[in-house]
């Protein structure tokens, strides 16, 4: 059918035009499977709502804001890349504000964004975050990886996360061991950390002594900051050194890889590394990096969701994450 309308759609779902239209506006009190009926006939006949008069009605525009911490850091380039993909199959389109990590920058982008009255606004807050004094009840708004006090939250498990990069170490047999975190004010660093050392301590709790060197220095989420605190793990007395080293995101890890080939440390046979995240980047350097990757797509997937609902409240939407096992990472050598 060219160009079909609502009352088409309508007409062919046995249901009003008003019906259709709740449905379209994501309206919590359409029965279920008067709902499944109407969409099944959207897609069966193609209809695209006219995006002006719905933005008309609703008094919202059909598009998504997506805030972000660091739009540099490859984790948050290929959130909004899923986020933009869904939005737009969906009839949205994303407005990008970076903050680049400030709090005062972070609240003017989003003042900003709230003046375009967006249909919703998914945010990756930064620490110490000003938007919850700022965002209206009426606004619809998911946190996404990082969490927002008093808003639903999608994100990995971070603490299993260092669990399973701290497993995998152990499990090789290494027992010097780095780990570089993330800054200590964002929770997902000081998740990432507590599951990691956590897993150390539990498998090792019977012991009369400690058999593990753990040896954590804090940095940024970011390639200098993992080159740097690597060349401070790895200088000196040989026999002291780590031979695993685990870092709390990819950008880290990548540049500690840099750091071991400067300094003439052969990855994996004199050293193991652990990154978290999986950016895309991970399996394109050499050696293919070891990490826990992060599911992005179903992060971005149900903030979306979350957003064309109408922002009904889910809490706190943790998912799984995965021990991807590249060639970064071996036995530790024998001295």
């Amino acid at each position: 059918m060219l160009n079909p309308t609502v009352k088409d759609v309508a007409r062919d779902a046995g249901v009003s035009v008003g019906t259709v239209s709740r449905v379209l506006a994501k309206n919590e009190t359409v029965n279920p499977a008067i709902r499944q009926r109407v969409e099944e006939v959207i897609e069966r006949l193609g209809y695209r709502p006219n995006s002006l008069g719905r933005s008309l009605r609703l008094n919202k525009s059909d598009i998504i804001g997506l805030v972000i911490p660091d739009i540099t850091n490859p984790f948050f380039a290929e959130l909004a890349k899923h986020l933009e993909t869904l939005a737009s199959a969906a009839g949205y389109s994303v407005l990008l504000a970076n903050t680049h990590e400030d709090p005062k920058a972070e609240r003017k982008q989003v003042q900003s964004l709230l003046g375009r009255a967006p249909a919703g606004i998914v945010i990756a807050p930064v620490s110490g975050s000003l938007v919850g004094e700022i965002l209206p009840d009426g606004v619809v708004s998911v946190a996404i990886d990082r969490g927002l006090t008093g808003h639903s939250l999608v994100a990995t498990d971070n603490f299993e996360g260092g669990r399973l990069a701290a497993s995998h170490l152990l499990e090789l047999g290494h027992r010097r061991i780095g780990y570089i975190s993330g800054p200590s004010t964002t929770d997902v660093s000081i998740q990432r950390l507590n599951g990691f050392r956590g897993r150390i301590e539990e498998t090792f709790s019977n012991q009369s002594q400690h058999v593990v060197e753990l040896t954590v220095l804090e940095g940024n989420f970011d390639y200098k900051s993992g080159e740097a605190i690597g060349r401070q793990l790895l200088l000196g007395d040989i026999k002291q050194r780590p031979t695993a080293i685990a870092t709390a995101n990819d950008q880290q890890a990548i540049g500690l890889l840099r750091a071991s080939r400067d300094l003439g440390i052969r990855v994996p046979e004199d050293l193991s590394i652990v990154g978290f995240d999986d950016i895309p980047l991970a399996s394109l350097v050499l050696p293919r990096l070891t990490t826990v990757r992060q599911p992005l797509e179903e992060m971005a997937e149900i903030a979306v969701r979350a957003v064309l609902r109408g922002g009904a409240i889910m809490g706190l939407v943790t998912l799984k994450p995965a021990l991807v096992e590249r060639d970064s990472t071996a036995a530790p050598p024998a001295r």
